[in-house]
């Protein structure tokens, strides 16, 4: 409570213990520090051995110091929010503002509809006023298919939404509900199970026998007038704009079988031209704003991806706790939550929850003016998404935006509103500029973000004890890799763009929060030290050549202190995060393996792009898997499965390190010279011995397995043929 007696909606927490990581953390860069000083100050002379080795040592442990700083950013001032739902309903619930909640879907072969109809109903059934809800679907692929989900959901939402309203039930995503609830105590709720089930399994029977045969049956087809609308389509790329509001939150007759409002319901495919460009997922999210500008105009938006449903149902409150929060909810630009997933293995071998960034790195940057806009399980208020200015005299009255209604009748606003949907409605505009998602970047999400936080906004984290939405992570390394190169390719273009974190929002948001931004920006350079240092140690090993400390040296301290510091740390941080130890030891091959293949490509592609030789690209992540790789999955075995440009570095990395540890320990137990290894070489045999154990399961994919997850034996032949080759030659060229 404030000195005024004033109760605020949400509550700040800073993170304990910050004084004694601070003091950590500035002896680690002491020890970064004395590495530096040993590195320049022991450079062999002209003519000795290791000198060209020596020097890109110190220039990759150079960009690691500089780095680690940067990484600094998120753990110097983590908080924490908690909200309170309940002074909220007692202040504000009769003006509580209308929410457009956006789902996006783009290919409905590996987007299936059941599994984006579940996402449709799990936010349409939101503990919230329904006639203040508008749920749309942007649909990219242009599916009849998709379209006959979403009508079929429709009549479903009418049995559904007062169901979970009865019994309140957790989660609300209709699929996942059935398969994680217990048998219900109650009677009643007993009886209405199997008949809520019995319709639910019926709707989905009629949409998958749909998907078998690839095309709707006219006996349905005919039964709805938003069909018609497929019979000028060419193709997923060349189609007219696609508007139908299937349930209209206006229409008193639009009500579930208790007699309650349903929220208002509506699809949208908008039009494509082989001749237009369509600007990808940020082209939709901006016709979605257009076009729900005209029909709902909630003031609030929510956008999720269509794997990402609702797994509680007060999080619209817990976001508007932020928002309408009398003190500062005005310097609010958007409430984001973390991205969970449902199928994470126990230890996680993708690395697919990325938890240390959910809750340490997130947390740390909205200590420093508001994490990420990361494209989902976001909520935005609609006029900064439409590039309104931070100004401290601005505040909402939310009970005046909700009296904002339109008389035009359903017909007259599909009709009319079409065109806002259309491929040639962005040229000429600020759309894509300074309105909207913005254009020409693959991580649009993101460079949005910083633009909104640039105009002087804030945003906020917000991570509930209840994960708020959950969504289908990785099966496969090919798709975990593809993922982070697209990731790390749009961050990278990102630092080169006009909203640059380095020059375009310095004095415009904080130094901390430049600083937090430019760690991932620079996830994509990051590949040319870990390159490096995977590969030079241990072909100077094979040959015997120390870059070093001697185990005997006072230099050998900070870097026995630096590495085992870094490394028990990040242990802890993962433990703490709710992680285990095999999960831990999973996070460092995925970190190896993202930075020396996916971060790569990501960079030469971002260069190449930049010299005009190449344009981006959107990549839609599968979320389906066939049963093998399902179960391989499950038991925690990577899935390679084929043979990549990716694959062929990390496999030849792999057997690089193999041939230059085993010879070395063959050299040493045969020709005693052990001791030696022991005294001069013990860090460079180290590095490479983890790099060979951590490769196990390459070597495995390579050479023992027999499933149809293994690496192809042409691939394994290449890698040892190249390793062998880049063994000789540097053997003999130094």
């Amino acid at each position: 409570m404030g000195s005024d007696g004033y109760l605020p909606l949400f509550e700040t927490r800073r993170a304990k213990g910050r004084v004694l990581y601070r003091l950590f953390m500035i002896s680690v860069f002491v020890g970064i520090c004395l590495i530096w000083i040993y590195r320049v100050n022991h450079i062999p002379r002209k003519g000795e051995d290791g000198r060209r080795g020596w020097i890109g040592l110190l220039g990759a442990e150079f960009w690691f110091g500089l780095y680690w700083v940067l990484t600094q950013a998120h753990r110097w001032n983590q908080v924490y929010r908690c909200t309170f739902k309940d002074r909220l309903s007692q202040r504000h619930e009769k003006e509580l503002p209308k929410v457009d909640i956006f789902v996006c879907t783009a290919d409905p072969v590996i987007e299936p509809p059941v599994m984006v109809i579940n996402t449709v109903l799990s936010v349409m059934a939101y503990d919230y006023p329904p006639e203040k809800l508008g749920v749309y679907l942007s649909d990219d692929g242009g599916s009849d298919l998709t379209f006959y989900a979403l009508l079929e959901a429709s009549h479903f939402a009418k049995h559904w939404l007062p169901y979970c309203k009865k019994f309140k039930v957790e989660p609300r995503s209709p699929a996942e509900y059935f398969n994680s609830s217990d048998d219900p105590l109650d009677a009643n709720q007993s009886k209405e199970l199997v008949f809520i089930k019995k319709l639910y399994d019926e709707m989905e029977n009629r949409i998958e026998n749909a998907a078998k045969l690839a095309e709707i049956p006219e006996e349905l087809r005919s039964k709805h007038k938003g069909f018609s609308q497929w019979d000028s389509y060419s193709s997923q790329r060349d189609h007219d704009t696609i508007l139908q509001i299937l349930i209209d939150g206006r229409d008193p007759n639009a009500k579930d079988k208790d007699g309650f409002v349903l929220p208002t319901l509506v699809y949208l495919a908008r039009e494509k031209r082989p001749q237009h460009h369509h600007n990808f997922k940020a082209g939709a999210m901006n016709a979605l704003i257009r076009v729900s500008s005209e029909i709902s105009n909630g003031p609030i938006i929510l956008n999720v991806d269509c794997d990402m449903y609702s797994n509680n149902s007060h999080s619209v409150r817990d976001a508007l706790c932020f928002f309408m929060d009398e003190e500062k909810g005005h310097e609010i630009a958007f409430v984001q939550f973390p991205q969970n997933f449902k199928n994470v293995t126990r230890n996680e071998i993708y690395d697919a929850t990325m938890r240390v960034i959910t809750e340490v790195e997130f947390h740390g940057l909205d200590g420093c003016g508001g994490p990420l806009y990361i494209g989902t399980g976001c909520f935005h208020r609609r006029d900064t998404l439409c590039g309104r200015k931070f100004s401290k005299e601005y505040k909402t009255d939310w009970s005046s935006l909700n009296d904002i209604r339109r008389k035009d009748s359903v017909h007259e606003l599909e009709k009319n509103f079409k065109g806002l949907a259309s491929s040639t409605y962005d040229q000429n505009t600020q759309w894509g500029k300074e309105m909207g998602l913005l254009y020409g970047c693959p991580v649009e999400d993101v460079i949005t973000g910083l633009s909104i936080q640039c105009r002087g906004w804030k945003s906020v984290y917000f991570n509930p004890s209840r994960t708020a939405f959950l969504g289908i992570a990785a099966t496969t390394l090919p798709d975990a890799l593809l993922q982070h190169k697209r990731w790390s390719e749009g961050d990278l273009q990102i630092l080169f763009s006009r909203y640059s974190p380095a020059w375009y929002a310095h004095g415009k948001i904080s130094l901390a929060l430049q600083m937090g931004y430019c760690v991932y920006c620079l996830w994509a350079p990051n590949c040319l030290a870990t390159l490096y240092y995977t590969v030079i140690p241990s072909l100077y090993l094979l040959k015997g050549i120390s870059l070093f400390p001697q185990i005997s040296s006072p230099w050998f301290i900070p870097f026995a202190y630096v590495i085992s510091a870094k490394n028990i740390c990040a242990l802890a941080e993962f433990l703490w995060c709710g992680g285990t130890i095999l999960g831990w030891w999973n996070n460092q091959r995925m970190w190896l393996y993202k930075r020396t293949s996916s971060y790569f490509f990501g960079f030469m592609d971002t260069i190449l792009k930049l010299l005009g030789f190449a344009e981006s690209g959107f990549v839609i992540s599968t979320k389906i898997a066939d049963q093998d790789v399902s179960q391989r999955y499950e038991r925690e075995i990577m899935e390679f499965g084929t043979s990549t440009p990716m694959f062929t570095i990390l496999s030849t990395l792999a057997m690089i390190n193999l041939v230059c540890f085993v010879g070395v320990l063959k050299e040493a137990l045969m020709g005693n010279g052990i001791i030696r290894v022991y005294e001069t070489m013990s860090l460079q045999f180290v590095l490479c011995g983890i790099l060979v154990l951590i490769n196990f399961p390459m070597y495995q994919a390579l050479f023992l397995r027999k499933d149809k997850g293994k690496l192809p034996s042409s691939l394994a032949a290449k890698s040892i043929v190249l390793a062998l080759l880049a063994c000789i030659s540097f053997t003999l060229l130094y």
